[in-house]
């Protein structure tokens, strides 16, 4: 029987990695995001394995495009809402409002807009996945826009659970420590020598590393769920713990 599942932010990191490994899985893939040039290459790649993969090139931020694009889809069994974004690191009386509204738009809306026009398109047995972040259970400085967005999908994720236990559908929230992906580069506005240095030291976790999480939490039985995944590189402990190594 076909599955099919639907990754948003799938041009880079987890978003993509996550395509991919579940194509592995025998999953049609459906992958969004907005350079189509990328979600092209993320096409060849999967339908080299055999698998179908339709890209649709479209902002999560406009809840006209997502209903555009994502209105004619049926019958789909895994939604990962993977967009998502952090911009800035400063002390919130020096933010950008620019920022702010990126991170919100993204993080929370685009969310709320792609799961609400998908949820009517699964049934029984099909499973969300939110991807949020330890920043979404533990503050910090120069975060406050973005660990805000972060506990907004922590208490979604909580709630959609609630909501959706009538119909069979299981809600799983993944929460990533550091992660090298193209994260901290967009954080800092492209500045890669500074979003470098972010990993000073650690051996952070990659794409395929939290795509595996994913996969491995899908294939579990009907009756059984991960509610909550924290995933942190061995050297990290938390938001305020990490043992960087010269």
């Amino acid at each position: 029987m076909k599955k099919q599942a639907l990754i948003t932010g799938a041009t880079s990191g987890i978003g993509r990695a996550t395509a991919i490994r579940l194509a592995s899985e025998g999953y049609d893939i459906i992958a969004t995001g907005r350079r189509a040039e990328r979600l092209e290459h993320l096409k060849a790649e999967i339908e080299q394995q055999g698998r179908k993969c339709t890209v649709l090139c479209f902002d999560v931020r406009s809840e006209e495009e997502v209903k555009q694009f994502l209105s004619p889809l049926e019958d789909i069994d895994i939604l990962v809402n993977n967009a998502g974004l952090a911009a800035g690191l400063e002390h919130i009386d020096e933010g950008d409002t620019r920022d702010w509204d990126a991170m919100i738009d993204t993080n929370v809306k685009g969310l709320l807009y792609v799961t609400r026009t998908i949820l009517p398109k699964m049934h029984e047995g099909g499973h969300v996945f939110n991807l949020g972040s330890i920043a979404g259970t533990e503050a910090y400085e120069n975060g406050a826009v973005y660990c805000a967005s972060k506990h907004a999908v922590h208490a979604i994720s909580q709630s959609m659970r609630a909501d959706l236990l009538k119909r069979g559908i299981k809600v799983t929230e993944i929460r990533p420590g550091m992660v090298e992906t193209e994260f901290s580069e967009v954080r800092f506005h492209g500045d890669k020598e500074r979003a470098d240095h972010v990993y000073d030291g650690v051996e952070p976790l990659t794409g395929d590393d939290i795509a595996e999480a994913i996969a491995w939490a899908a294939q579990l039985p009907r009756h059984m769920n991960v509610n909550d995944m924290v995933l942190m590189p061995a050297q990290q402990a938390g938001a305020f713990y990490t043992c960087r190594r010269k």
